[in-house]
C-alpha cells in the first residue's frame, strides 16, 4: 500500500471531529504522521477504543489503551450558542473547522447543529462564555453499542457515522480551500495597491524633474534674454 493510500485509509477511520486533541491540526494531519511512524495510534479521544481498535487492525499492530493526555472520550455532543448574550464578535465563526456557524459582526451568530462536530475550539475564543456543548441523544451509545444494539442496529449506526464523518471532512476540506482563495485574493489586492503607489509615486518623481529641468532652461533663458 502506497503512503497517500494508507493515509486516506487512516483517515477514513478517523472521526473527522477536527477537534486538534490529537496535538495536530486536523484529522489528515494526524493521519499523514500515524501513516509515517511519527506518532502512536491512541491519541484521538472523540475515535475511543473502538477507533483505535481499527487504526491497529488496519496497521497491523496491537491496540493500545487511549493515551489520556490528550482527553478522554466523552459523548457526542454540538455546541449551542445563547443568543441573548452574543456580542457578534465573529471569534467562533473563525474558530469553527467545519463552517458550521454563521453570522455576522456585531449581530447573533448561531450553530448548524447538523454540522457542529462537537470540536469545542469554538468555547476559548469567546469572550462572554455564551457558548455550551449540549450532549446529543444517541440511540446507541459507542463505548456499549457492540454489547447493547441490536444486531440489525449496528450497521446502519455505523453507515450513518461514516456519512457524518465523510460530510464534515468535505466541510473542513471546503473551509481550508476557502481561506487559501481568500488569502490569495488578499495577496493579490495589495500587489495591485503597492503598484500603483508605486506608479503613482515614480510618476510624481518623473514630473518633478520635468519640472525642475524646464525652470531651469527658462532661468537660462531670461539670462540670455537680459
Amino acid at each position: 500500500m502506497n503512503r497517500d493510500s494508507l493515509i486516506a485509509k487512516i483517515d477514513a477511520i478517523l472521526p473527522q471531529t477536527q477537534c486538534r486533541q490529537c496535538g495536530f491540526s486536523g484529522c489528515e494531519p494526524y493521519a499523514t504522521a500515524i501513516a509515517e511512524g511519527r506518532t502512536a495510534i491512541n491519541q484521538c479521544p472523540p475515535g475511543g477504543e473502538q477507533g483505535i481498535r481499527k487504526l491497529a487492525e488496519l496497521l497491523g499492530v496491537s491496540p493500545i489503551p487511549l493515551n489520556s493526555k490528550h482527553g478522554m472520550t466523552k459523548p457526542k455532543a454540538v455546541a449551542v450558542i445563547d443568543e441573548q448574550a452574543c456580542i457578534g464578535c465573529t471569534l467562533c465563526i473563525l474558530a469553527c473547522p467545519v463552517d458550521a456557524i454563521v453570522g455576522a459582526a456585531k449581530q447573533m451568530h448561531t450553530v448548524f447543529a447538523a454540522e457542529c462536530t462537537g470540536c469545542e475550539l469554538c468555547i476559548a475564543p469567546c469572550p462572554v462564555d455564551c457558548i455550551s456543548m449540549i450532549p446529543l441523544k444517541q440511540p446507541v451509545s459507542s463505548a456499549r453499542a457492540e454489547s447493547c444494539a441490536p444486531i440489525e442496529d449496528l450497521p446502519a449506526h455505523e453507515d450513518q457515522k461514516r456519512k457524518t464523518a465523510d460530510r464534515a471532512r468535505a466541510r473542513y476540506r471546503f473551509r481550508l480551500q476557502r481561506l487559501e482563495r481568500e488569502k490569495q485574493e488578499r495577496e493579490e489586492r495589495l500587489a495591485q495597491k503597492t503598484g500603483v503607489v508605486r506608479s503613482v509615486s515614480g510618476s510624481s518623481n518623473s514630473d518633478f524633474k520635468k519640472a525642475v529641468i524646464q525652470a531651469a532652461l527658462e532661468r537660462a533663458n531670461v539670462g540670455r534674454a537680459g
